[in-house]
């Protein structure tokens, strides 16, 4: 149950997964590092909308393969026999 939450939620919001589902003090830190960031980087995104339309597209299409690789390096992250072996 945690791998999916952690998944869904770095999907969504690149960085949460982690702080809430962390395998590791050191990761939960970056999670939120990354948080922060992507918090900065979606008011960006939507903020090109109106000011450079020509610029959204890519910046959504950025955002979408950031936060997909994201969602799987969690999943891979989080999985069982990782966990397993680090604890």
């Amino acid at each position: 149950m945690k791998r999916w939450l952690g998944t869904i939620a770095n999907f969504f919001f690149p960085g949460l997964g982690y702080v809430v589902v962390g395998p590791s003090a050191r990761r939960r830190a970056l999670g939120g590092a990354w948080l922060v960031a992507m918090l900065g980087l979606t008011y960006v995104e939507l903020s090109l909308e109106s000011v450079a339309p020509a610029l959204y597209a890519p910046m959504f299409a950025s955002v979408f393969l950031f936060n997909t690789a994201f969602a799987i390096d969690t999943f891979f992250e989080l999985a069982p026999e990782k966990l397993a072996a680090a604890a």
